[in-house]
């Protein structure tokens, strides 16, 4: 199984996360392609990456900077990235992505010390 041509090309795809209660949790993110899969990072303690150590159930669709929905769901599976190589690599395909935009936003990060406290996320067709 894989992702359609829209969504590893998508500049933003609305990620959905799952409460414990089922509840669904929508946030718009950045999502490079690499591999097959779409890598997103956020902050280390966001909901949404506490959500996914609880469970990797995901689904996503491509969507506006503001969330709302341009595509079709898909389901998919996300967990957290550990290895620096592979966190690295995904750096490199959203520079290679969204060039400058994404630079000056990890120079800032840095730059307010957020950078190093970042999640690196792996989504996956489910």
């Amino acid at each position: 199984m894989s992702f359609s041509e829209d969504l590893m090309s998508a500049e933003y795809i609305n990620l959905v996360t799952f409460r414990k209660s089922g509840k669904e949790v929508p946030t718009p993110v950045w999502a490079a392609p690499l591999n097959g899969s779409l890598y997103a990072f956020s902050e280390g303690k966001a909901g949404k990456v506490k959500r996914l150590r609880n469970s990797p159930k995901c689904k996503i669709a491509t969507c506006t900077y503001s969330g709302t929905v341009t595509g079709e769901w898909a389901q998919a599976e996300a967990v957290i990235v550990e290895d620096p190589a592979e966190i690295e690599n995904a750096y490199q395909a959203f520079y290679k992505k969204y060039g400058l935009k994404v630079r000056l936003f990890n120079l800032g990060s840095k730059l307010i010390g957020k950078f190093s406290k970042r999640a690196m996320l792996k989504i996956s067709p489910a």
